[in-house]
């Protein structure tokens, strides 16, 4: 079966565990609200953030 094109309401919080604070662009069809999954990617890779990687301190590095 494949994936489908759009997410409700509900199926967004759930994505996100309710922690939505700016909502993605939604389309809305009559009284439903849907979110393209194109769109919700797309917010995804916008609010990515992207740790740099760090090195391992030795313990004598510490203790200079």
């Amino acid at each position: 079966m494949s994936e489908p094109m759009f997410l409700t309401l509900n199926e967004v919080v759930e994505r996100y565990r309710g922690q939505i604070s700016e909502g993605p662009s939604f389309l809305k069809v009559g009284k439903a609200v849907l979110y393209p999954l194109e769109e919700l990617d797309r917010w995804d890779r916008r609010s990515l953030i992207v740790c740099r990687p760090f090195r391992s301190l030795l313990v004598d590095e510490i203790n200079e």
